[in-house]
């Protein structure tokens, strides 16, 4: 089609013209098709006829092209305007191409331009050169001819491969998709978590902010309690004290118990009917326990008993030494006077619970002689002789 009006163009003459530049309508019909098509972009192409004719053209774009071809063949309106748009269009590659200065020059430069793929505005450059010949126009219009086949192969490989970006980017927005609603959905559970977390974390400030405003008060009723009653450490250890003697005195009621029953007199069997009546017999008084140059130890007793206390023993050949039980004596004299003595009287109502035990696990691990007396006079101390002297009498 784009062959229309072919017979009214002149060939152009064999390179002999001079150095003017052809114009469109200078050159061979075959070069317009390609030319408009190459040269000018379709939406550029309609606004130039829409320019020109001075209304909005109907026409699609082939028709629009077929028609500005043909119009290219003379020189009309159309055909100027498509060759003052080609010249400010290609402008630098116009004046690139001046430095060829022959026919071979204007070959290798369009040769480079092809090799580039920089193809319309060298196109218009060389075939409006005034060193372009008949040979090198038709060269010029082959090679063209086959860039826009080749273009039109890439254009559909570029268009499948375009289709396959499309249909791969399609499915990349699917999953980005799914992917979004899930980190969506992931987002969701952790913020109630975080919230259910930050609702336990402010409840175990509050319990703890509570227990701190307990343990103060706690502290506070201590110290007031402290504070309204005096000597309270004082009064505790005494009544540690008394807790300690109490003990103490009912293992001494133990043991006096024990003794009493000891010492009960056997009971008198009644005489038979039959039998002659015999005088009553009198049982004897227990004899004093040897302590001639024996060391006799009364640990205890009031202080205004101790001569009489030593009197006693020294009138039967005995030593007589006394230890106050840890009143004021001190207690490394109570461990030197126990290794000393034979025997050892102990008066448990007077002397420290400290002393009380030493004296008992004294005479216990050295096999001594201890008698224990609990109250501190003559009397007592006369049984405790009497006891002593009993147990020195029994048959081992």
């Amino acid at each position: 089609m784009c062959d229309k009006h072919a017979s009214n163009v002149p060939c152009p003459a064999d390179g002999t013209q001079g150095s003017r530049r052809r114009r469109v309508w200078e050159l061979s019909h075959a070069c317009h098709c390609p030319l408009v098509g190459v040269g000018l972009p379709l939406g550029g192409l309609r606004k130039l006829v829409e320019k020109v004719t001075g209304g909005k053209v109907l026409h699609d774009d082939y028709d629009i092209h077929v028609g500005t071809v043909s119009e290219c063949a003379l020189r009309t309106p159309v055909a100027d305007a498509v060759q003052k748009e080609l010249e400010r269009r290609y402008a630098q590659h116009v004046q690139r191409f001046r430095a060829a200065k022959s026919t071979e020059q204007v070959e290798a430069m369009w040769d480079a331009a092809v090799a580039a793929g920089d193809v319309a505005g060298a196109f218009w450059a060389g075939l409006s050169h005034p060193r372009c010949s008949t040979a090198l126009e038709e060269k010029m219009c082959r090679d063209i001819h086959m860039v826009q086949h080749q273009a039109g192969a890439c254009a559909r490989a570029d268009i499948n491969k375009f289709n396959a970006v499309v249909a791969d980017n399609a499915r990349l927005e699917r999953d980005v998709a799914r992917l979004q609603e899930r980190c969506n959905a992931l987002g969701q559970e952790k913020a109630v978590e975080c919230e259910r977390l930050e609702n336990q974390l402010r409840a175990a400030r509050a319990a703890t902010i509570a227990r701190d405003g307990d343990v103060q008060a706690l502290r506070a009723e201590l110290a007031r309690l402290q504070a309204s009653v005096p000597d309270l450490d004082t009064r505790e250890r005494l009544a540690e004290r008394v807790a300690q003697m109490e003990a103490r005195e009912q293992a001494l009621r133990a043991q006096l118990a024990e003794l009493k029953a000891a010492r009960a007199p056997a009971p008198t069997p009644a005489p038979e009917a039959e039998a002659a009546p015999e005088p009553i017999q009198v049982a004897p008084v227990a004899t004093p326990v040897r302590l001639e140059n024996r060391s006799v130890l009364c640990v205890g007793g009031r202080s205004s008993s101790v001569p009489i206390y030593r009197n006693m023993i020294e009138r039967v050949g005995a030593q007589f030494a006394h230890h106050d039980g840890g009143l004021e004596d001190s207690s490394s004299q109570l461990d030197a006077s126990l290794a000393a003595a034979d025997l050892v009287i102990c008066q448990t109502g007077c002397i420290s619970h400290s002393a009380y035990w030493r004296v008992k696990d004294h005479c216990k691990r050295h096999g001594k002689r201890c008698v224990f007396v609990d109250n501190p006079s003559v009397s007592s101390l006369v049984r405790g002789l009497q006891e002593a002297a009993t147990e020195d009498t029994q048959p081992g």
